[in-house]
């Protein structure tokens, strides 16, 4: 019998996430770097290399400095800005293609910045169940395994991803774009592995996960969706009672259990329907509801539209993505 995946292996087979490095930057302060809203289904991240960088929420939030190693994600698409904290006017930068991404610099003579940014980008519907379960801005940092104990392996597993990436940046050999970009989809699941690990996980799955006693019911939801999961079931799993189940779940998640089942539900019915030879009656099956007009109703109410238009809008996209390509 194959072993069942884990609760995040389990989540990246629902949801498809891909992602490309796009620019490389190396500026001399003062430098800033003035981000838009990300459009629908993007992820902004930035990867320090080298140097520090200020975090700026254009909407007041709190400041925060991005050192070396640091790994910002934006999973909300949230406006930004990064600057090196001088106030002083910025020195424009210039950009060009070099290698296999593009290298914008400036001729700032301040401290040095060394920084990648690109962004990850979600299949739709699924940016719904990434964006709400995700902080709005997440940051871990990458150690450096000689520098650093054993407590976090995830962390140190990062850092080799990052240096890695950092070579291929700085090199135009055969296959370089596309094993940046490779390299950036794994930097999308190690960094949520190393935000599980943190002692200070955000609010979310990262927390939930982060909680060995929740674990079961986690892993038992995302492999199978479509058993009639019960709250007294999912607590027997985690050794709890029904209400110290409930509390500890909407504590650490923000939302219940429930929430979360029908979240993973409807993805999985998202993704079924796209299926051209598969019925409405057998994804209804899949995601766990024997009655099609429950169905339809759930999906209508998470989706915003009936299966059926989801079907119809899910293949006019392939076949415009298919045309495109050819």
């Amino acid at each position: 019998m194959p072993a069942r995946p884990d609760w995040l292996s389990r989540l990246l087979e629902i949801v498809t996430v891909t992602g490309r490095v796009e620019i490389r930057c190396a500026y001399g302060a003062p430098w800033r770097i003035d981000e838009a809203p990300a459009a629908a289904h993007e992820i902004p991240y930035h990867v320090v290399l080298r140097g520090r960088a200020m975090l700026e929420d254009p909407q007041g939030g709190t400041a925060h400095e991005l050192a070396a190693g640091d790994i910002l994600l934006l999973p909300h698409g949230s406006a930004h800005v990064l600057h090196d904290g001088s106030g002083l006017p910025p020195v424009r930068a210039r950009n060009q293609d070099s290698g296999n991404l593009t290298l914008s610099e400036n001729d700032g003579d301040g401290d040095r910045l060394d920084m990648l940014c690109g962004r990850f980008v979600l299949a739709p519907p699924h940016d719904r169940l990434i964006r709400g379960y995700l902080p709005t801005r997440l940051v871990v940092r990458a150690t450096d395994a000689e520098a650093a104990d054993d407590t976090h392996p995830a962390s140190h597993r990062l850092a080799s991803l990052v240096n890695l990436m950092r070579a291929e940046s700085m090199a135009d050999q055969l296959g370089g774009y596309a094993m940046l970009n490779a390299l950036s989809s794994a930097l999308f699941t190690l960094t949520l592995r190393t935000a599980s690990e943190s002692d200070e996980a955000p609010m979310g799955l990262l927390s939930l996960a982060g909680h060995p006693r929740l674990a079961p019911a986690i892993s038992a939801m995302f492999n199978d969706p479509a058993r009639p999961w019960t709250l007294p079931e999912l607590a027997g799993l985690c050794s709890m009672s029904r209400a110290t189940f409930m509390r500890h779940f909407q504590d650490k998640l923000g939302r219940s259990a429930s929430d979360l089942l029908t979240d993973i539900r409807m993805s999985v019915a998202a993704n079924e329907l796209k299926k051209p030879s598969v019925t409405t009656e057998a994804v209804a099956e899949s995601a766990g509801y024997q009655s099609v007009s429950a169905f339809r109703r759930v999906f209508a109410q998470w989706m915003g539209m009936t299966p059926g238009q989801w079907r119809r809008q899910a293949r006019s996209a392939l076949v415009e993505a298919e045309s495109l390509a050819g």
